[in-house]
């Protein structure tokens, strides 16, 4: 509605300008807005303010003549001029009805745009060592990211998720100390055990299978174990593979999937680390410094420069991360989100500044971040901070087993990722309205109650009789309904737009809400033919919605509760 608006102010303007009331020129971008109070209209515009200048002409006096402009349209029954300047526009009971028929007809496009234009966007998220397994804080990035990617795929975009393993480096030696402790018999208590060894319960799951010859079948290799204590290659390669396998089966119970699995160690096998030194050495942004070697980053807005390779050898964290941003950029990927934890907020500008320094024509400001605060869960209104088999933290694992899949990714997903989120056990188990995600499936499957019932009655409903019969449907409860409904395809593309999938989560619930109460105050299975199909109409059409939206959440829209 937002858009036939915006069409009906830029033809006005059009005429204006041929009338010789406007000077011709480039047009600024129409901005139409809901109103928040509707005895101001349903939108607004402030066209007015923004060309009066240019005009020539008092705001409010350029908005009579705008009004006066517009085209006819069965869309807006009248506008109004408010305040300054502004046009005020009350829609027409047709224009709310109409949503209706555009979603019955659309049905899982509704909603769907093509802004993206098939362009390439690449996805990274969870990328969790695998050194134990996922936490609660991983699940959080799974949720966010898995859901930014459906969004996007949803608005046109050629979508790539990647994991991002971190096989390298001095977490991957403690990994197989701590598995080679537990190969000897050596526990957490022992005073040989080593000084930053991962405690968990898991660890001695892995030594088992490693000294029982057991074979891991990962995404990317097969692994056998060779049951020899004290061979900490065999080691590494088998505790890499044990954990990366279980992280793996951990996401497919979540219902997430990635395109590409990328190994942190493939950056020094391939040689792709060196040439990126070779690059940033080339272009004059290096420097030898009390023996290590240091990148230019102020240069490139950083507020200090950075270490790249350290004064006893080998290279920090920092240079793999360019390296392997560089590759992201020769794959072809011309915009990448990486979704991960606030703890990744120091890496970014860093990370920037290398790319730049690379002098390969990456954008600046390339790639986007997402980042996710802290998870706490709750329990009996106490915080959960353990899990035996972690040994330190709440797993993905603990939250799906506990309270299920759509329950955990509705919950982890339903706030701003930049705001600390509290995961209220009790809450997501509890069938109540009290519980968002419950609140919204039993709106879904009350449509379905509907449905089952006019069966089992013997009558019949014809989609294209109930379409003609919408002028029915003058409650002010089935108007709100109507509202949220013409609602969704703008939240859709302004949650793509912005990351933030949380506006879709918020979004079902305000929807849910306006059809749980108009539910309850108006009978649907009514004896009047045309007013009952006008509203099993309107049902069906939030079932389309509120299914197509739980899909983009990853979550599902069950048809019984």
């Amino acid at each position: 509605m937002k858009d036939a608006i915006s069409q009906l102010i830029a033809q006005a303007l059009d005429t204006l300008v041929q009338n010789e009331k406007l000077p011709a020129g480039n047009i600024p971008p129409i901005q139409v807005d809901r109103t928040r109070d509707k005895s101001h209209g349903d939108l607004a515009s402030n066209v007015a303010l923004t060309l009066a200048k240019a005009a020539g002409m008092p705001p409010r006096e350029l908005a009579g003549l705008i009004c006066a402009s517009l085209p006819p349209s069965q869309v807006v029954q009248r506008t109004e001029i408010a305040g300054p300047g502004f046009i005020n526009f009350f829609l027409s009971e047709d224009s709310g009805q109409a949503v209706v028929r555009r979603i019955l007809e659309q049905g899982e496009a509704f909603g769907r745009n093509q802004s993206g234009e098939g362009r390439k966007v690449q996805v990274e998220f969870v990328s969790a060592n695998p050194t134990g397994p996922l936490h609660v804080g991983h699940g959080r990035g799974a949720a966010v990211g898995d859901s930014l990617c459906r969004l996007l795929a949803a608005t046109g975009w050629d979508v790539a998720s990647e994991f991002y393993y971190n096989d390298a480096g001095a977490q991957i030696d403690n990994l197989t100390r701590s598995v080679q402790a537990r190969c000897h018999g050596l526990g957490p208590d022992s005073p040989e055990w080593p000084e930053d060894g991962y405690r968990g319960d898991y660890i001695v799951d892995v030594a088992r299978a490693y000294l029982a010859g057991e074979t891991i079948d990962a995404e990317d290799r097969h692994v056998t174990g060779a049951g020899d204590p004290d061979n900490s290659d065999s080691i590494r390669d088998f505790a890499v593979a044990y954990l990366r396998r279980e992280q793996d089966l951990d996401l497919k119970a979540f219902g997430v999937h990635f395109d590409c699995y990328f190994l942190e160690s493939s950056l020094y096998s391939s040689g792709a680390v060196e040439a990126a030194v070779k690059l940033l050495v080339d272009n004059g942004h290096t420097y030898e410094k009390d023996g290590a070697m240091w990148l230019r980053t102020t240069d490139f807005g950083d507020d200090k420069d950075r270490v790249m390779r350290k004064s006893e050898g080998g290279y920090t964290y920092f240079l793999p991360d360019v390296a392997y941003h560089l590759n992201k950029w020769q794959r072809g990927f011309g915009r990448v989100i990486n979704e991960q934890g606030a703890d990744h907020h120091s890496t970014v500008t860093r990370v920037r500044a290398g790319l730049q320094a690379l002098g390969e024509g990456i954008p600046e400001g390339w790639p986007d971040y997402v980042l996710h605060q802290m998870v706490t869960v709750m329990r009996d209104g106490e915080e959960v901070k353990l899990s035996k088999r972690a040994g330190s933290y709440v797993t993905l694992r603990d939250l799906i087993d506990e309270v299920g899949r759509d329950a955990t990714r509705y919950f982890l997903v339903a706030r701003g990722p930049s705001s600390q989120l509290t995961f209220d056990i009790d809450l997501a188990l509890s069938q109540s309205n009290d519980n968002p995600v419950y609140y919204i499936q039993y709106a879904h499957a009350r449509v379905c109650s509907i449905l089952r019932k006019l069966e089992e009655q013997g009558d019949s409903w014809d989609q294209e009789a109930a379409l003609q019969s919408l002028e029915q449907l003058t409650e002010e409860q089935e108007k709100s309904v109507l509202r949220q409904l013409d609602r969704y395809p703008e939240v859709v593309a302004h949650a793509a737009t912005n990351s933030e999938p949380h506006q879709v989560a918020n979004y079902l619930r305000e929807l849910a809400g306006d059809f749980h109460t108009w539910y309850n105050a108006h009978k649907t299975l009514v004896d009047d033919k045309p007013l009952r199909d006008a509203r099993l109409a309107l049902s069906l059409a939030v079932r389309r919605v509120i299914a197509n939206g739980l899909d983009l959440l990853g979550v599902s829209a069950p048809e019984s509760m």
